[in-house]
């Protein structure tokens, strides 16, 4: 096993669910964390209450993915003590609607591409050069299983998704030399923010989607992302699929 003391992580979306999660797994195995929000206040908070907790450094600091300029700028500006990021946790993602396609609103579409494809594109290509100049790094990418299938009223979502699968292998294939991994998390029905941004703020939406059976929890996905970070050297764990126990695929569950 790999050892994560002193390392930096740098994750996108920070601010709750997954991200969060992950901030909190990482510090507890002793690496220094990096956290980037639209939520600035929200990931100070964190930022605060994980150096509190786990003595390690903390940066917290504001950034909208979906703006390239605003991501580049960022980047460019962390602290000299926090610019040599070893794991990049591409987390910060979205979906908008569960209509048909010819219900849906392309407002939504833009958000989800946005986010979910460009913001992880902008970040990576904003952070990948350092790892490159050391030869040494870790992306995780945060996926889904709608990366791996498609599912009704779900075209656009499961598009961007399926995206990020694909940047994912050719991007492993494009730095395979420079002994940086990159990998992929996908799961299945995780209780997170997620059913809330989707439904537009709609809170018995929301719940109906984990009504009947025991969801993951953000806590869960990151565990299995320290998992990845962790591994010796010599292992690159490339993707990894999570699902709820009563969950078979994206349309198959089990509610009792």
């Amino acid at each position: 096993m790999k050892s994560l003391k002193g390392k930096f992580v740098f994750i996108t979306g920070a601010t709750s669910g997954i991200g969060k999660a992950s901030a909190y797994a990482f510090a507890e195995e002793g690496a220094n964390v990096v956290i980037s929000a639209r939520r600035l206040n929200l990931a100070e908070e964190i930022a605060e209450d994980i150096g509190k907790k786990f003595g390690v450094k903390v940066y917290a600091f504001k950034m909208d993915v979906r703006n390239r300029a605003e991501v580049g700028n960022a980047i460019a500006s962390l602290p000299e003590e926090f610019s040599k990021i070893d794991i990049l946790v591409n987390n910060a993602g979205l979906g908008r609607g569960l209509n048909k396609f010819q219900d849906d609103n392309p407002d939504g579409w833009e958000e989800m591409i946005d986010t979910n494809v460009k913001g992880l594109l902008y970040v990576t290509h904003f952070i990948l050069p350092g790892m490159i100049e050391r030869k040494s790094g870790h992306i995780i990418n945060i996926g889904s299983i709608a990366g791996r299938e498609a599912y009704p009223k779900g075209a656009v979502y499961c598009a961007s998704k399926h995206a990020v699968d694909a940047i994912t292998r050719s991007l492993r294939m494009d730095i395979v030399d420079k002994n940086i991994l990159v990998s992929t998390i996908d799961a299945g029905l995780v209780e997170t923010e997620f059913s809330k941004i989707r439904f537009y703020g709609d809170e018995e939406k929301a719940k109906n989607v984990y009504k009947g059976l025991t969801p993951l929890t953000g806590e869960d996905i990151a565990d299995a992302i320290v998992f990845c970070a962790s591994r010796p050297p010599h292992v690159n764990i490339s993707e990894m699929v999570l699902l709820a126990a009563r969950q078979a695929s994206a349309t198959v569950t089990y509610r009792e």
